[in-house]
């Protein structure tokens, strides 16, 4: 009866199985950045995002291995839980799943389980692999065009042949001059990412004063 009644004993923890966790849990997570840096498709710093995902995993395997051995702990890690809030915003899903994928690493390794852990994570992964493969990458078709940029006789004639050295077609859409800037809208088909990421360097190179962005129907991308 005393021992039912004592929440606040806590079974000490192995500090051999907790190395051989953390240490799998870093390998694990690495290969997991990597995967999300070579074959992500979101527009935002993948490799930044990346970086973050073998910290989270770490403190949420920390964190479920201090509190599985005690029901006091459990319980306050759920009432400090109700009263964080995390305002971080995710701007694209595909974040969301990595976050996910990171935090059940976390999870499943803290509660020492190992192979269920290697196994689904290895059928995850074969998985985003093979759709990545095989999915062809959504083309960035009819984007809004956006520039402001420093008003000179060559500026308009410079946008336009930087358009149409990348670009299938760009349509203007909206021209505008005051205050010795001149802002110009186009609705533009840009065949594929690479292709953007192209024009997005090039109008850096000569519109270094400019601002622009390019926007799609789901998706925005600006600089």
């Amino acid at each position: 009866m005393n021992d039912l009644l004592d929440l606040t004993g806590a079974t000490p923890l192995p500090l051999d199985t907790l190395v051989v966790n953390l240490l799998l849990c870093i390998a694990l997570n690495t290969l997991l950045a990597w995967f999300y840096t070579r074959y992500g498709r979101s527009f935002s710093n993948r490799s930044k995002f990346a970086s973050n995902l073998p910290i989270l995993s770490l403190v949420i395997l920390l964190v479920i291995s201090v509190v599985k051995s005690s029901l006091a702990l459990s319980l306050g890690l759920v009432g400090a839980l109700s009263i964080v809030r995390f305002r971080t915003a995710i701007k694209e899903p595909e974040e969301l799943v990595y976050l996910f994928l990171a935090i059940a690493l976390g999870l499943g390794l803290g509660a020492d389980q190992r192979l269920p852990t290697l196994v689904a994570f290895a059928v995850i992964l074969a998985y985003l692999f093979l759709r990545t493969t095989f999915t062809p990458r959504p083309t960035q078709n009819n984007l809004f065009f956006n520039l402001t940029a420093p008003d000179n006789e060559a500026t308009f004639t410079q946008l336009n042949q930087v358009l149409i050295k990348h670009v299938k077609t760009a349509d203007l859409r909206r021209l505008d001059h005051s205050n010795n800037f001149l802002q110009a809208g186009y609705l533009i088909h840009c065949p594929d990412d690479d292709t953007l990421s192209r024009l997005m360097d090039d109008l850096k190179a000569q519109f270094p004063g400019a601002e622009f962005g390019f926007v799609q129907q789901d998706n925005s991308l600006g600089v």
